[in-house]
């Protein structure tokens, strides 16, 4: 396979890779593999330079991040090759792709530059260079390539002490300074081996698509299991700052672990993080887990992932560093409409070596009874915790799509049915198993509710929360929570084995203890030899398959209707594509003139990928209305139909039907139009509906009188009448998510108008309405004036002014809107609200970017911020 690819991906500009070669570095008894470019410069002036450049590499090349510059050597006027053992050993490559016939190549030792190497020759020819393409003789000027590389991928070493230096890791290690810390961050890469990248990377092409789907099958012969040691913790630290030395909780008494995941959560408690800024506590704690990790290692700092408080550390032994790839991170809030961090979760994936690795830490929804709450976090997290693959056209990976899973964080089950003195009793006779069966976190698994398929190591310890900070007081405060083993540490896959499980009473840090397990875990390394073996194998027996015939698969169905679609609620269909004989890849494909192979509310899970002979794929298309395409469908500018294209590479087309019907809402309807809406939208014609989500958003300030409209939709009146008389003194009102079906029911009330069969949580109708103003098409503050609004932010005289040219409809809504903000502030006593939240809450969505409808950088949602804060503290 042309590794050239690889090494191009690492060049600067003008230079070219005029081919690869697979050689062996000989240094005495040593033999290290080596990949050899012929690297062609263009010089400015012109003319051009020669060098070799010698790389280390990850098995086959296939991307520049797969291989790391060892050292270069200029091809100059006095350079020589000198063929040192000129019986070589005979040696099978592969074979010849136009003539079938097998290609003998021999491996012949050659010396330059000092240095001796044994690389391929057909048989017959005096040496490898000579029979590169296009050369005979190798020579030239001086260089432009002496001395080391400076931007080339990997370390170079420098050849006068290549190999006389002892390993950095394998010095004695003193103390650790933050200097210390090697980030080692690494995007995504591609390796054959991945069980990520079955499907195909469209620049390879199918035969290296074939070559990496075998290797994955054949995994097993030429891997083996070698266990490493992770340490895996998490501390919930109540927004302080570290006061104690972390060693007692990260390193005392233990083996040196290859990997820590470190994960915090309230990290920050202020205000201003809780609304996503920066917070000093991510360095702070840090510099913390960094002088804490084992003292007699080295440690590379793989990756590090915040959101708000929530945060994850992955540290690896620096000689592992090498072996680490495909790192990714991402974060999921399941704070009230997604936006806020104040609870969710953040995930680092990898691969280490050939075993794929996704580390999750999780704060979920608080107090004892909101156990529904977190089982939705928890699945929140599950289904919204997506990782890009290198090709966007892939789908994303999802927490599941990984070999081993470890699951840390304060996930806030309680537990339920005894009182307080009957738990601190069953804690002080040490009777855990007793208080276990009390645990909900127990209780929800065992209902197959959440973290199904996950295991948890036997509980030894006390509960870890909740305590006086500073002590190991059980909590004295009013409130006096009930002890929990809040603090978890969970895990999913094969080859794993805890070796400990337990909480850090020493830390006092927080009103939380630390909790932290070690785990030995196997990972499949890969043996070289075996690894060429199998590859060899693959090649030949590729080469042995007529490629030339058409694929040919077969589909479970082609037509999908999809009956009585809600807005906001997800709905599946799917199918299993069968293929023939001849490996294929399929892609769904756009049809002509427009931009997507499907309309914005289908998805097809996958969209793309390869199949072996004989093998079978389902594919789900998943249709959800939002925001985005609620309006059209409302109007009938949209409908539920739509034609797929599923493409086969070198074959056919095969078309797919999607049909149904959507059920109108008023979330996505204009407010003028549900103010003309004197009857529930789902008690109207379709006809009229469209026409009235179709009339001009100034409808109503001309005169003109469709019919004697509301002054606001009802569907606003009826939510914040609800909160108005039930939740004015809510705790954490707007600020703590509800459930989502809750929120289905919600909806089918505004849409039927049965408010009277109305029942959810004041959290679960607060969200409801937050959705219902962020799915507006024109917000509450119309596009047209989102400058002006910014422009006076800091002037309430201007601004009120601005608010006047509102058309009438809108202008009712924010006067209405804002009086019912200043009813919760004159309960802020119980409710714990204050402007600064409702301000930042209400103004990202009664103020939004006209450009692209984007999200505000941090400038404009200050300003926005501002402008609504001084409608909540002066007169209206």
């Amino acid at each position: 396979m042309d590794q050239s690819v690889a090494i191009q991906e690492t060049l600067a500009e003008r230079e070219y890779c005029v081919i690869a070669v697979q050689g062996v570095l000989c240094e005495g008894d040593s033999r290290q593999s080596r990949l050899l470019g012929l690297v062609r410069y263009h010089l400015e002036h012109g003319g051009q330079e020669h060098a070799l450049f010698l790389y280390t590499h990850r098995r086959m090349a296939i991307t520049g991040d797969d291989v790391s510059l060892d050292q270069i050597v200029p091809v100059s006027r006095d350079f020589t090759l000198e063929e040192v053992s000129p019986d070589g050993e005979l040696y099978i490559l592969g074979f010849d792709s136009a003539t079938r016939d097998p290609e003998f190549l021999w491996l012949s030792r050659y010396r330059c530059a000092e240095l001796e190497l044994e690389m391929p020759t057909p048989r017959g020819c005096n040496s490898a260079l000579v029979t590169w393409p296009g050369y005979t003789t190798i020579g030239g000027g001086g260089s432009n390539f002496d001395g080391l590389r400076p931007n080339g991928k990997g370390v170079p070493m420098d050849q006068s002490s290549r190999g006389q230096d002892k390993p950095e890791s394998l010095q004695p290690r003193q103390n650790k300074s933050k200097s210390e810390i090697i980030d080692m961050v690494r995007s995504s890469t591609i390796t054959v081996s991945d069980k990520a990248h079955i499907l195909s990377m469209q620049k390879f092409g199918l035969r290296d698509t074939i070559v990496k789907s075998h290797l994955l099958q054949k995994e097993e012969d030429y891997t083996y299991i070698q266990n490493f040691r992770f340490f895996v913790g998490t501390y919930n630290v109540n927004g302080q700052s570290p006061k104690e030395c972390l060693r007692l909780w990260l390193s005392n008494g233990i083996q040196a672990p290859d990997v820590y995941c470190v994960g915090f959560q309230e990290l920050d408690l202020s205000k201003e993080a809780f609304f996503f800024h920066d917070t000093p506590k991510e360095e702070e704690w840090f510099k913390a887990v960094s002088e804490g990790l084992h003292p007699d290692v080295k440690y590379a700092k793989v990756k590090l992932i915040r959101l708000v408080g929530i945060m994850l550390l992955l540290y690896v032994k620096q000689e592992h560093a090498a072996y680490i790839s495909e790192v990714e991170a991402e974060t999921v809030g399941t704070g009230i409409m997604g936006r806020m961090g104040n609870k969710g979760g953040v995930a680092i994936r990898f691969q280490f070596h050939n075993t794929s690795i996704c580390v999750v830490n999780s704060h979920l929804a608080a107090h004892i009874e909101e156990y529904e709450r977190r089982n939705q976090d928890y699945k929140d997290i599950c289904s919204r915790m997506q990782f890009c693959q290198p090709d966007p056209s892939l789908p994303p990976l999802t927490i599941s799509n990984h070999d081993v899973i470890l699951w840390l964080g304060d996930l806030n089950y309680r537990i339920e049915e005894l009182d307080v003195e009957k738990v601190k009793k069953l804690i002080e006779e040490k009777d855990f198993q007793v208080l276990y069966a009390y645990d909900q976190l127990k209780i929800q698994v065992a209902a197959k509710t959440v973290f199904e398929g996950f295991t948890e190591g036997e509980l030894t310890f006390q509960p870890t929360y909740k305590y006086d900070t500073g002590s190991d007081d059980w909590d004295t405060s009013e409130k006096c929570r009930a002890p929990a083993w809040c603090d978890r540490i969970l895990w999913k896959g094969k080859n794993i084995t805890q070796l400990s499980y337990q909480s850090h009473m020493a830390l006092k840090t927080s009103d939380h203890k630390p909790v932290s397990s070690v785990f030995d875990i196997g990972v499949r390394v890969v043996n070289d030899e075996l690894y060429r073996k199998t590859l060899e194998e693959i090649v030949r027996s590729l080469d042995k398959m007529e490629n030339a015939n058409i694929p040919s698969v077969s589909l479970s169905k082609r037509e999908f209707c999809f009956q009585n679609v809600k807005y906001m609620q997800l709905k599946v269909e799917s199918f299993t594509i069968h293929n023939g004989q001849v490996p294929c890849h399929f892609e769904f494909i756009n049809k002509p003139d427009e931009e997507s192979y499907c309309k914005q509310w289908l998805n097809a899970n996958p969209s793309r990928g390869f199949l072996l002979p004989d093998s079978d794929v389902e594919i789900e298309l998943e249709l959800f209305v939002n925001k985005t395409t609620a309006t059209k469908l409302n109007s009938g500018e949209d409908k539920i139909e739509d034609i797929l294209v599923l493409h086969l590479d070198r074959g056919k087309d095969y078309f797919l039907s999607v049909s149904g019907n959507y059920l109108p809402s008023c979330f996505g309807s204009p407010i003028h139009t549900l103010c003309y809406m004197r009857e529930p939208i789902l008690d109207l014609p379709l006809e009229t509906i469209s026409e009235l989500t179709l009339m001009p958003v100034w409808t109503g300030d001309d005169g003109s009188q469709l019919e004697s409209p509301m002054e606001i939709p009802k569907e606003l009146w009826m939510m914040v009448d609800y909160l108005y008389r039930n939740a004015v003194q809510q705790e954490d009102l707007f600020q703590q998510p509800g459930l989502r079906s809750e929120f289905e029911h919600i909806r089918d009330c505004l849409d039927t108008g049965m408010i009277d069969n109305l029942s959810a949580s004041n959290h679960s109708v607060a969200e409801a309405l937050l959705l219902f103003l962020e799915s507006l098409p024109e917000p509450v503050i119309c596009y047209s004036t989102y400058h002006n609004c910014l422009e006076c932010s800091g002037n309430y005289t201007a601004s009120k002014q601005v608010i006047s040219t509102l058309p009438i409809f809108h202008k009712n809504v924010f006067h209405y809107l804002m009086a019912f903000l200043r009813e919760l502030l004159k309960n802020s006593a119980k409710n714990h609200l204050d402007e600064n939240i409702l301000a930042s809450i209400f103004g990202s969505l009664l103020l939004r970017n006209p450009a692209g409808h984007q999200k505000l950088d941090m400038t404009e949602k200050k300003k926005a911020q501002e402008f609504i804060h001084q409608f909540l503290c002066n007169p209206l």
